[in-house]
């Protein structure tokens, strides 16, 4: 490869004349990483302050200051739960959309940051 195809594949950025492929498969790799442990340690916050909130509003309804509508609970636990899904299935497919080779350390970085987090 001459020197005036090697700064026309630096230019183009193209993945078959890249010079440093291993480049691309760590930055897939750390964003993973990175995703991973954010959303789990997101989820841990998520969960300590709804405990917290069920708790309070358990205190209260035993002490006679509110009335708990369960209905109206259920359907409120089950909108944040569908929620949660919808956000993890987007974080799932934006994961997809890198190439192979940077997918597949996107996906193991996810997994060690949710493992890590």
């Amino acid at each position: 490869m001459n020197p005036a195809d090697t700064q026309a594949a630096i230019e183009a950025g193209t993945s078959e004349h890249q010079i440093l492929p291993y480049l691309e498969m760590g930055t897939g790799f750390l964003i993973g990483l990175s995703i991973g442990y954010v959303l789990k340690k997101s989820f841990k916050i998520l969960l300590f302050l709804t405990g917290i909130a069920l708790i309070a509003v358990f205190v209260l309804e035993s002490q006679g200051v509110i009335e708990l509508n369960e209905a109206h609970l259920q359907e409120s636990v089950s909108h944040g739960v569908d929620t949660f899904k919808q956000f993890a299935l987007f974080l799932q497919e934006r994961l997809e959309r890198f190439k192979v080779s940077s997918g597949l350390s996107a996906v193991a970085g996810f997994f060690l940051g949710l493992k890590i987090g």
